[in-house]
């Protein structure tokens, strides 16, 4: 037996408790941001005078209670968070119970076996619900028409009203904890990007490149994707959310990635063009009119700036350069627990900066029959200004060994 066994388990011992003070001073911190969450959403409730507020939003679920479960398309839910002035109550399946009780202690777990809308009426039938809101982003026209055959059954004057972004008006502005767990999704997924450029090779397709990139990804402990790996070269890089095929990657073409990974619920967002061998003189004018229009458009965002006037300075320049219409759309979006949330910079865009926002800055010049540039960074609107969250260099545009 090795002489050092005490003092080995010694330094596990003191290893242990150090992560376990850790883990636990993490829940407490998670507690605390629930409770303020829900004491925000109860003042919106009254606000708003609804007795009980139906949260079937995944991001939103999570974002109140912890729970992760996710939804595995559109007409299936994990379950819904009931929130009234008193009670707190998530609602779930089988699937979901252990993970639910375990997740979300604060709430109590309630199982249908039936479906939501079944279940409904019995869990209102104590809470006095004369006002009941749910979130009409989620509910499709069949799940309302479910639940109020099944409150009418039932003999309950509840009242469905729909609402709008009363949790997403909450998540726009991230904590320096949310901010720091993007910082970390987004590095994460910078990580191997240069590895996997610098393996490029001519003849490469498309699906072999974002196959390399996602395999990476997931080796460095991407908890998964933000959303599928996209790698378009030449004109198939016209297409902003272009699908990766079999197409051979030619040397002189323009090669467009965007890539993200998701980390502890938080999503990164990052789009980068890249050229095997020397870009050419239209490679070079557009790459300077998108980087040009990144650098203005970051330039321009801090406190107070309104989303509108931010795309509008990028696009102003595009068109500038000579590409007017070449870049239909938005210059960039939110980041956070969903991969496109608010605010969005875009000529629809409606939201005034303010710190603690979070969002990506990816201006693209798009010609058909050649292709396209893309330049992609987060940034974090601070309280002055904008810190750009990214590692890895945007001027970088060589590919290959």
């Amino acid at each position: 037996m090795p002489k050092n066994t005490n003092s080995n388990s010694l330094i596990f011992a003191v290893k242990f408790d150090l992560v376990a003070k850790k883990s636990i001073s993490r829940c407490i911190n998670l507690k605390n941001d629930y409770q303020r969450r829900l004491k925000q959403i109860r003042q919106a409730l009254r606000e708003k005078e609804l007795d009980a507020f139906l949260v079937l939003v995944a991001e939103n679920r999570r974002y109140l209670s912890g729970f992760t479960g996710e939804d595995t398309q559109f007409d299936e839910s994990a379950g819904a968070l009931l929130v009234t002035a008193e009670k707190l109550m998530l609602a779930t399946d089988s699937r979901f119970e252990l993970q639910a009780r375990r997740e979300a202690p604060d709430f109590e777990t309630i199982i249908y076996r039936e479906g939501l809308a079944k279940e409904l009426p019995v869990v209102l039938k104590g809470l006095q619900t004369k006002r009941l809101g749910f979130e009409s982003i989620r509910v499709s026209c069949a799940q309302l028409r479910k639940m109020a055959t099944a409150l009418k059954e039932a003999a309950l004057a509840a009242a469905l009203v729909d609402t709008e972004d009363i949790v997403e008006n909450l998540r726009i502005a991230k904590t320096q904890p949310e901010i720091a767990a993007i910082r970390k999704a987004l590095h994460l997924a910078e990580s191997v990007f240069d590895r996997v450029a610098a393996d490029l090779k001519p003849g490469m397709t498309e699906k072999e490149a974002a196959w390399s990139l996602e395999k990476a990804l997931r080796e460095a402990g991407a908890d998964g994707l933000s959303f599928p790996v996209i790698v378009a070269a030449g004109p198939n890089s016209a297409l902003p959310h272009a699908i990766p095929g079999d197409r051979p990657i030619g040397p002189g073409e323009p090669i467009l990635f965007d890539w993200g990974i998701r980390l502890e619920g938080y999503c990164s967002d990052i789009s980068r063009t890249l050229v095997m061998g020397k870009p050419d003189r239209t490679f070079q004018k557009v790459f300077q009119a998108v980087r040009e229009a990144q650098e203005m458009a970051i330039e321009a965002i801090k406190p107070g700036a309104a989303t509108k006037t931010v795309d509008e300075i990028a696009r102003s320049h595009i068109e500038k350069m000579g590409f007017k219409d070449c870049f239909g759309h938005g210059l960039g979006h939110g980041v956070g627990l969903a991969i496109h949330e608010q605010p969005r910079l875009s000529p629809l865009g409606d939201k005034i900066l303010a710190a603690g926002m979070v969002c990506t800055v990816e201006p693209g010049v798009y010609l058909p029959d050649w292709g396209g540039v893309r330049l992609e960074n987060m940034i974090a609107v601070t309280a002055d200004g904008a810190e750009v969250l990214n590692k890895t260099a945007v001027d970088e545009v060589c590919a290959g060994g």
